[in-house]
């Protein structure tokens, strides 16, 4: 078990060099669910639907005004108008939805009327479920929240991506001075599904698909830098242990599609930051997972129907405990597991 945490990337702690970099063939990682449910599903409340993935965990601090539990559970539709918004006193729950949601598609800046579909996009969803290239590329909305609790500015701060353009989807950066309401910038920052942490006097982002960026108080201008992964990686979580990012992530294409887990020494200048080769650290193996689900290779974009797939990481870290949220069945929901490492 980790007795000292060096930062994580959902509630940002800045890093210190506690020990030397873990080298994932000989870190012992483990994941296991903390309860056999999952914490968010569409049972919970009608306004949230039931395409439900994105998480992103923190808990409210001391100075947030109105707070409605311990811990803010943001989460999204993956094609949906607003970010949804859940709220607990315990992690495990049970949790409760804050029907208005957060940050809404009208004050994200990003396109709220379809733009002209692209020349030769097919109207013919590629498999059941899942949007057809057409409506892929020109559905508005906001998704992938990547929410940091910053007491220096006393904001609760908020990474997204939208729509842009005809099949061009970019993040923005949002703030907040109660967790519920943001104001979203102008500027377009970066590549979608970004995942912040603090370390060394930066702020990093990791984008899909391992595209990095970094900035010294974690707002644009951003710095672009090394892209680590390949191309059919899909979500990202980050967790910084001392010198070893720990990278959470699921691929397009697997069967099933599951959660991986890869490290990286960030010691040095950014240019040669090298990630390790990837273990399998979560698979589907309860029917709410999507388990009892025929087993096919993923596809990437939406799913709005159950598949026997995991995907969506994010890390929570607390005291000595790290937790993994995860959406289940595709994007059915939001898992919750205890992750243990010891190297």
């Amino acid at each position: 078990m980790i007795r000292t945490l060096a930062g994580l990337g959902l509630v940002p702690l800045a890093a210190r060099r506690v020990q030397a970099a873990c080298d994932l063939p000989a870190v012992h990682i483990d994941a296991q669910r903390v309860v056999d449910r999952p914490i968010i599903h569409a049972g919970l409340d009608p306004s949230i639907g039931t395409n439900i993935q994105g998480p992103s965990l923190i808990r409210t601090p001391d100075w947030l005004p109105n707070r409605m539990g311990r811990y803010y559970l943001y989460f999204a539709d993956h094609k949906g108008s607003y970010i949804r918004l859940a709220y607990a006193d315990h992690v495990e729950g049970p949790w409760s939805i804050h029907v208005p949601g957060s940050l809404h598609l009208p004050e994200s800046n990003f396109l709220t009327e379809r733009p002209p579909v692209p020349e030769g996009r097919s109207h013919v969803p590629r498999r059941e479920g899942v949007p057809s290239p057409a409506d892929s590329a020109v559905m508005p909305h906001i998704a992938s929240p990547d929410v940091h609790v910053r007491d220096d500015r006393r904001e609760i701060v908020m990474y997204f991506h939208g729509l842009a353009g005809p099949s061009f989807q970019r993040s923005r950066v949002a703030w907040s001075t109660d967790g519920i309401r943001f104001t979203a910038s102008e500027d377009l920052i970066g590549r979608s599904y970004i995942r912040a942490f603090r370390h060394d006097g930066w702020w990093y982002m990791m984008a899909m698909p391992g595209i990095f960026y970094r900035s010294r108080d974690g707002m644009p201008p951003l710095e672009e830098g090394p892209t680590l992964f390949e191309p059919d990686m899909r979500h990202a979580a980050v967790y910084l242990h001392g010198s070893t990012l720990f990278v959470f992530w699921s691929r397009a294409g697997d069967t099933p599609e599951h959660i991986l887990v890869s490290t990286g020494d960030v010691s040095g200048d950014w240019g040669d930051w090298r990630n390790s080769a990837e273990r399998s650290l979560l698979k589907p193996e309860r029917p709410w997972e999507g388990a009892d689900l025929p087993l096919e290779p993923s596809i990437r974009d939406a799913v709005n129907i159950r598949v026997n797939q995991l995907r969506d990481p994010a890390i929570y870290a607390e005291g000595d405990r790290v937790y993994l949220l995860y959406s289940v069945a595709g994007e059915a929901g939001i898992g919750l597991a205890r992750v243990d490492i010891n190297c």
